[in-house]
């Protein structure tokens, strides 16, 4: 009589598991690396309506910006305030004001306008103060030119270009290649569009609240960025030596670090959504808090997306092109497919004796966790 074997057990993941307890246990196997080309497509299509938004519909520059001239006047405000003050500067006598009425925490109101000559002035304080019941002298005017926003912008856009710079230096360093910087900063240029795209298709206001908001962001997105590629550096040690190929460690990596991702996002934006809200309902959007949740919110979860799907997927890319990388590559792949073929022929062999012996062969197999084999005479 033949004696009985038992093979080695493998316990897998039920299909039907739930994904809470999945990000519980941190248990993922999402193919980020094989499928990114879907999502490289995915961000391409994204970036294109940005830019065909940047080209048509353009940006809806705050005052600080463009300049002009703002009012200001006490008044109690209620549900109708806000349009008969509308109608109030509109019945002015100066046309193509432009004009923005907004609510100043319940004891005023706001208007902005383009900019003004003397004239106009005061014939739109004159009007507002009619409206808010009190002398024209209570009626604060300020003008603001349009230099002060420019200089904005340029140091908005100098302190990004330094930003890139040093990034792409450091993770280089630290990384000791190049192609991780490479990843990473088109990961952070991604966000970047992705941010201000949602700016100009929706026609949020751009106010200098918002550039401080966009470059905080890329803060948070290079943090998650270098937490995904320290988990591949470090699974891919000595790859040379290994049974397994870059992109399958880059992959494994990924999915390693995605419940970390998904935590670390969800606890930083549930107080940019709490900023939000209270820019957006208590204050009436007034202030800096709405466009500063905003661009915190939008970038936030793009920079969690690129961190993941975009930086990691081009990193790997690059690296496979390695003269070693694929020579080791192909190596893995030769050894798989030479070890497959060997199992195949011993199992040929195994069903030709239990065949000449007159062998039964049972299997019981549950959920292809466990495979029994039971031999006899």
């Amino acid at each position: 009589m033949l004696t009985e074997e038992k093979e080695e057990v493998v316990t897998k993941v039920p299909e039907n598991e739930s994904f809470v307890k999945r990000l519980y246990r941190s248990d993922f196997n999402i193919n980020f690396v094989g499928k990114r080309k879907i999502w490289f497509a995915f961000s391409a299509v994204l970036i294109l309506i940005c830019f065909a938004s940047f080209l048509f519909r353009g940006f809806n520059w705050g005052i600080e910006f463009k300049g002009g001239s703002v009012f200001q006047a006490p008044t109690t405000v209620t549900n109708q305030t806000v349009g008969d003050f509308s109608n109030a500067v509109a019945n002015s006598g100066v046309s193509e004001l432009g004009s923005q009425v907004s609510t100043l925490s319940g004891s005023g109101v706001r208007v902005q306008t383009r900019s003004l000559s003397t004239e106009e002035v005061v014939q739109v304080r004159e009007a507002i103060a009619n409206q808010a019941g009190c002398e024209a002298d209570d009626v604060a005017y300020t003008l603001i030119g349009p230099s002060w926003g420019q200089q904005i912008t340029n140091q908005a856009l100098g302190a990004l270009g330094v930003f890139i710079v040093l990034v792409f230096g450091l993770i280089w360093i630290y990384f000791r290649d190049w192609r991780t910087s490479l990843g990473a900063i088109v990961s952070l240029i991604h966000d970047v569009i992705l941010t201000m795209g949602v700016f100009s298709l929706f026609g949020f206001t751009i106010t200098p609240s918002t550039l401080i908001g966009v470059l905080t962001i890329l803060g948070y997105s290079l943090y998650d960025t270098v937490i995904v590629y320290d988990k591949v550096a470090e699974n891919t040690k000595g790859i040379l030596k290994q049974d397994r190929t870059y992109s399958e460690q880059t992959n494994l990596a990924v999915n390693q670090v995605l419940t970390r991702s998904i935590n670390t996002t969800i606890i930083v934006v549930l107080p940019v959504v709490a900023l939000l809200i209270a820019g957006l309902v208590v204050l009436n959007g007034e202030g800096p808090l709405a466009d500063l949740g905003l661009s915190l919110f939008v970038g936030l979860v793009a920079g969690a997306y690129s961190s993941l799907f975009i930086a990691a997927p081009i990193t790997c890319m690059l690296r496979e092109r390695d003269p070693e990388i694929a020579k080791h590559t192909k190596k893995v792949l030769r050894d798989r497919e030479a070890a497959s073929n060997k199992a195949a022929r011993n199992e040929e062999k195994l069903q030709n004796i239990c065949k000449n012996y007159k062998i039964k062969k049972y299997y019981l197999s549950i959920d292809d966790s466990v495979s029994y084999t039971h031999l006899t005479l």
